[in-house]
């Protein structure tokens, strides 16, 4: 038995005539029993009994009415909900994060909830680098990646570009000036990353565009760990704008490094080229370009 045949039968049923039924599902006649013929052939009982002019369903023709309704009801159910997914409505929102990502990131997710309510999520935080690799992988679909990397197998949509922070603790003297690198070349700073990762080198490259030398003591990806240690006078950092926007509460100063550094980040959201991507995650990068 096909799909078809089972709408077939549940028209029989329902109408209690061959010729009824035939017409309600605009086929003629003799196909319409054939087809009930061929069913109950399949099935080895009888389905329907002639009683008078109408048709009285058996007790096997109930069973089979029953799960025929519950197939029918599921087929429309699959064919929506793939339907949904097709269109982004439904369906499954696979993003990595950078460490730093995005200060707004929880306002757009909550747009996108609003507007796609039946999405779920896999929110995934890692460096850029290894999600660069997930992306690559399949393992999510989108990323927020900080710049510069080799992106060569990747579409990119740049989000912005931000200037860089000296935060320290609030024990230091407080400056009321932008800084600039040649500075604080002496102050023992932990850098926010890990050696050949995106913030790790765009801070050593703009010290070694001024032949300069900082003093790093060294390096925390850990974030929390790396304010409190700051926040506590343990040493300086380098941060980017975003990072001071999302952990606001900790007792530091913080003082723009100059923009004649150069000293700047960019981000951007990252998807393979030249693969499918689900609606669900095009209409997510559609809220960036918004």
């Amino acid at each position: 038995m096909d799909i078809r045949q089972l709408r077939y039968f549940i028209a029989i049923v329902e109408e209690k005539k061959i010729s009824a039924a035939a017409e309600r599902i605009h086929i003629s006649q003799p196909p319409l029993s054939q087809h009930l013929k061929t069913m109950e052939e399949e099935l080895g009982v009888k389905l329907v009994e002639r009683s008078g002019k109408s048709l009285e369903v058996t007790e096997a023709g109930k069973a089979l009415y029953k799960y025929t309704l519950q197939m029918t009801q599921l087929m429309e159910e699959a064919k929506m909900e793939v339907k949904e997914v097709g269109d982004g409505i439904n369906g499954r929102l696979t993003v990595g994060i950078n460490t730093f990502s995005v200060a707004e990131l929880s306002e757009i997710l909550h747009q996108f909830k609003k507007q796609y309510p039946k999405v779920t999520y896999k929110i995934q935080q890692n460096e850029s680098s290894h999600l660069c690799k997930l992306v690559r992988d399949r393992v999510i679909e989108l990323a927020i990646i900080r710049l510069p990397l080799e992106l060569d197998d990747f579409s990119v949509l740049h989000l912005h570009t931000e200037p860089f922070y000296l935060i320290t603790s609030q024990k230091q003297k407080p400056a009321d000036h932008e800084v600039s690198l040649a500075e604080i070349e002496n102050v023992p700073l932990l850098l926010p990353s890990t050696e050949g990762l995106g913030v790790h080198y765009l801070i050593l490259e703009a010290f070694s565009r001024f032949k300069l030398h900082p003093h790093i003591i060294g390096e925390c990806s850990d974030i929390s760990l790396l304010m409190d240690l700051v926040s506590s006078d343990f040493g300086a950092s380098i941060v980017p704008e975003t990072l001071l926007k999302r952990h606001r509460a900790y007792p530091i100063h913080a003082y723009k490094i100059s923009s004649a550094t150069k000293l700047a980040g960019s981000v951007g959201v990252i998807w393979l080229k030249n693969h499918y991507l689900s609606k669900a995650a095009q209409n997510f990068i559609n809220l960036f370009t918004i």
